[in-house]
């Protein structure tokens, strides 16, 4: 595997880094809403715990692409080598695939709240896209 140079991950991290804040945002409005919220029965729970999980995983992409970015944008005081980019880079990368898996999981259980049909539609939804999101991240 080819090494990418340092203008590429500093575009990309910029890119993950933009996603990432956009998806978090929306996953901490979920979970503050979901806490807030009057029903308690277990379904709602476990779509906050997953919710939560989404939060995380998007906050923790956030700051190691952030590493990322201020390492190999230009004029930074310390030397870095591409070994520097792997622990930030993994631990990016794995955050942001909790996140948007925690996301398709939030978006196939929120439909059965309100009913079977609803449920089995949104489960369907889920599915769809991610197997649209792992044809694309694989090709």
């Amino acid at each position: 595997m080819s090494e990418l140079p340092f203008e590429y991950w500093n575009k990309l991290t910029s890119q993950f880094i933009l996603i990432s804040v956009f998806l978090g945002g929306f996953s901490i409005a979920l979970t503050a809403n979901l806490i807030i919220s009057q029903t308690n029965d277990k379904l709602h729970n476990i779509i906050l715990k997953v919710a939560t999980t989404s939060s995380g995983g998007f906050l923790v992409t956030v700051f190691a692409m952030t590493n990322i970015l201020m390492a190999t944008t230009e004029g930074y005081p310390l030397e870095v080598t591409q070994d520097d980019l792997n622990t930030p880079r993994i631990i990016g990368i794995l955050g942001y695939l909790v996140g948007v898996f925690s996301l398709f999981a939030i978006i196939g259980l929120s439909g059965w709240t309100k009913s079977r049909g609803t449920g089995i539609f949104t489960t369907v939804v889920s599915v769809i896209t991610l197997v649209l999101f792992l044809v694309l991240v694989s090709s």
